[in-house]
C-alpha cells in the first residue's frame, strides 16, 4: 500500500510544495477560525483551538495567518461564514471515506465533492456505522523511547489511553475523545513531543487493495487531499 496511513498523510502535508501551500492554509486556517468560534480564542482554554493551531504550526503557517483566523473566529475581524460538515462516501473497491468538510459555500462544495467522487470511481454513501470515534494521538520513534516500553505503555493505560499501538513510525495512542486532552497532557508532563493529536473517525472492520484497485484508491486520495474544502478525511484503509 503507498501513503495510506495517517503517519505518510503527516509527512506529506508537512513537506507540500509551494504550490499546495495556500489550499493548505486555507483549510487550515477555516479549522482554526471555527474552533475560536465555537469556544473562543484563548488558545490556554481552548483545546480544540490548541490542536488546530498546532497542526497550523507543523505545516509551518506564518504566525499573523493563525493570529488572522483566530480573530476571524471571535468575531475581531470582519469574513464570510465558514461552516463545518461531515460527508460519508463510498471508493473504488469498498472503500470507506469520512471526509471533514470546512466551507464558506455547502452548495458549491457539496457539487464538487460528488464530482470528485464521481470522477474517482467513488459517490456518497452511508459509511459511520464501521467507525468509532476516538481520541488519537501520534508521537514518532524519534521521540516516542520513554512510552514505546511495556512500562511505559502501562503509564499510558493509566493515565486514560485505552490502547498503544507500537509501529515503525511511531506510537499512536487511542484514547476516548473525553481523555484527549489529559492524556496529552500527561505526555508533554514527561517531555514527550506529539505528532499529531486530535479527534478521528477509526475503522472497526480495516481492508488491504492492491493492483488496479490501489491505484485506483490512490487517484481518489490524491484528488481528496488536494481539494481545499477537505479538512481533514479518514478511511478504513490499512
Amino acid at each position: 500500500m503507498s501513503g495510506h496511513s495517517k503517519w505518510a498523510t503527516t509527512h506529506r502535508q508537512k513537506e507540500a510544495n509551494d504550490a499546495k501551500k495556500g489550499a493548505i492554509f486555507t483549510r487550515l486556517a477555516n479549522v482554526i477560525t471555527i474552533a475560536a468560534r465555537e469556544k473562543g480564542g484563548n488558545i490556554d482554554m481552548n483545546f480544540a483551538l490548541r490542536i488546530a493551531v498546532d497542526r497550523a504550526k507543523a505545516a509551518n503557517m506564518p504566525k499573523e495567518n493563525i493570529e488572522r483566523a483566530i480573530k476571524r473566529g471571535t468575531g475581531e475581524l470582519e469574513g464570510v461564514t465558514i461552516e463545518e460538515l461531515t460527508y460519508e462516501a463510498v471508493g473504488p473497491a469498498n472503500s470507506q471515506f469520512v471526509l471533514k468538510i470546512v466551507t464558506d459555500n455547502k452548495n458549491r462544495t457539496a457539487a464538487e465533492i460528488r464530482h470528485l467522487l464521481s470522477s474517482h470511481g467513488g459517490a456518497m454513501g452511508a459509511v459511520l456505522w464501521n467507525f468509532d470515534l476516538k481520541g488519537v494521538i501520534r508521537v514518532a520513534t524519534a521521540n516516542a523511547a520513554g512510552i514505546s516500553s511495556d512500562e511505559g505503555q502501562l503509564e499510558l493505560i493509566d493515565a486514560g489511553a485505552d490502547d498503544v499501538k507500537v509501529e515503525e513510525e511511531g506510537v499512536t495512542i487511542f484514547v476516548s475523545p473525553a481523555n484527549l486532552q489529559k492524556v496529552k497532557t500527561f505526555l508533554e508532563g514527561k517531555g514527550v513531543a506529539t505528532e499529531s493529536a486530535g479527534i478521528e473517525y477509526v475503522a472497526k472492520d480495516a481492508i488491504s487493495v492492491s493492483g488496479d484497485d490501489e491505484q485506483k484508491v490512490d487517484g481518489l486520495i490524491n484528488a481528496i487531499e488536494d481539494n481545499q474544502d477537505i479538512s481533514e478525511y479518514f478511511s478504513n484503509l490499512k
